[in-house]
């Protein structure tokens, strides 16, 4: 097999990592499971009633109802050239990948979908392990006063937050937010960890569940929860934490090549895209079989933003925070089938 090649944000700001890139071979990552015959009659009786409600008039999204999975064992997969949108949703079905859950905007990840997700962790997880990372586990509750703290993360998310105002029949004093991601309550507890600068670099990740009330959803490409990975990082200078961001881009990239078999390419974010809250945004790209580019993987570089939200100080200055999310099943597995 012949030698790939692969892009590297680190080898393009730095002429030193250029000289030791060295070539990497191509191999896929193969997920065995049980040959089933393909079928689209699976489907729940609860989710086909979900389904029907949400395209009746009253739930009309951009005027046009809600794009089914197909449910109708007895017709063939739409032909990709004929409809792009319908070929996509009968793919997931008849392929078990996923269905639709009761909730409008959620669906359920089956067998066969949820098997990729465990391939995904299952590389990663040496992979940030190997470069120092430790998995840990945050509430999915956030208080709204922690999102409130640092100004353009609250206006980035502002509108995609789900609230909880009620708990055991009570109104809350402090409305709490359903995790939409995580970098609020992370550099809370950070504060409360870092204490010298031998307590850096603290980097961790992990892997969770995040909430966004998405106006329109389709699965897995925009759904109102979805799963993913994020990792934080705290350092003692700026350049520890460019470096940071810059070295998990590049896994980023590695896993989107050699284990996802999926061409990406790889940059810096526009000031108008780069992640709320942070200084810089780097991005794997990757481009689906619409033509339409998919957002495949991040690494933001916090800068000082957070740790003046949170006060998190070294010796009278203000930690270096550095935070990256994705890869997700919902961005593998669409563009592995948009790609074919």
């Amino acid at each position: 097999m012949g030698v790939l090649r692969l892009p590297s944000l680190i080898s393009l700001t730095s002429a030193a990592a250029a000289a030791a890139a060295s070539p990497r071979r191509h191999r896929c990552c193969r997920i065995r499971l049980p040959l089933r015959r393909i079928s689209a009659s699976n489907f729940s009786s609860q989710s086909r009633a979900a389904q029907k409600e949400l395209t009746t008039p009253s739930e009309l999204e951009g005027g046009s109802p809600k794009p089914k999975l197909q449910q109708d064992k007895d017709r063939v997969i739409t032909p990709r050239s004929q409809d792009f949108n319908a070929w996509y949703l009968d793919i997931i079905a008849n392929a078990e990948l996923a269905d639709y859950g009761p909730v409008r905007g959620t669906m359920v990840i089956r067998p066969y979908g949820y098997a990729i997700w465990e391939a995904i962790q299952e590389y990663l997880n040496v992979k940030f392990k190997e470069t120092g990372h430790s998995n840990m586990y945050f509430p999915q509750f956030i208080p709204y006063s922690f999102i409130e703290k640092e100004a353009s993360h609250v206006e980035g998310f502002s509108p995609e937050l789900a609230l909880v105002t009620i708990g055991g029949g009570k109104e809350l004093e402090e409305k709490l937010v359903v995790r939409p991601t995580s970098e609020t309550m992370v550099n809370h507890m950070f504060t409360q960890w870092i204490h010298s600068y031998r307590d850096l670099p603290l980097m961790i990740n992990q892997w969770v569940n995040v909430t966004r009330w998405e106006m329109r959803t389709k699965p897995f490409v925009r759904t109102l929860e979805f799963l993913w990975q994020e990792g934080h990082t705290a350092h003692a200078t700026p350049e520890e934490a460019e470096k940071e961001a810059l070295q998990m881009i590049d896994v980023y990239i590695k896993f989107a090549y050699e284990e996802a078999a999926i061409p990406v390419i790889a940059g810096r974010k526009s000031k108008l895209e780069t992640f709320a809250g942070a200084s810089k945004t780097y991005t794997i790209e990757a481009m689906m079989g619409d033509r339409k580019a998919l957002q495949a993987g991040t690494s933001h570089n916090l800068g000082q933003n957070f740790s003046r939200a949170f006060g998190t100080q070294v010796g009278g200055i203000y930690c270096y925070f550095m935070s990256r999310s994705r890869p997700e099943p919902r961005n593998i597995l669409t563009q592995t089938l948009h790609g074919k």
